[in-house]
């Protein structure tokens, strides 16, 4: 599936995970491969990601870490649309 993460400033990643996990207003999810169709408002935590190989911009680069296998994305808040294994993250 295909991840975009947007700030303000830039384009933070784009590219081809495995999983994703967010933190949703009633706690954190996860979404794989061919997930429902969802829309959500995220609020303050960190976004998870999984993916098989890694290229990000700069800007992301000064702002996550690792941790095992995924890649740790904090956040203030954000939006999320999820359909046809597209992943769109809107972040503060």
């Amino acid at each position: 599936m295909y991840l975009q993460i947007v700030s303000p400033e830039a384009t933070l990643f784009s590219g081809e995970v495995t999983s994703v996990t967010v933190p949703g207003v009633d706690g954190e999810f996860q979404m794989l491969n061919n997930h429902a169709a969802i829309v959500s408002v995220l609020v303050e935590g960190t976004i998870k990601i999984a993916a098989p190989s890694f290229a990000t911009s700069t800007s992301f680069e000064q702002k996550y870490s690792k941790n095992a296998d995924k890649y740790l994305l904090p956040i203030k808040s954000g939006t999320l649309e999820m359909n046809d294994n597209k992943i769109m993250i809107l972040v503060d």
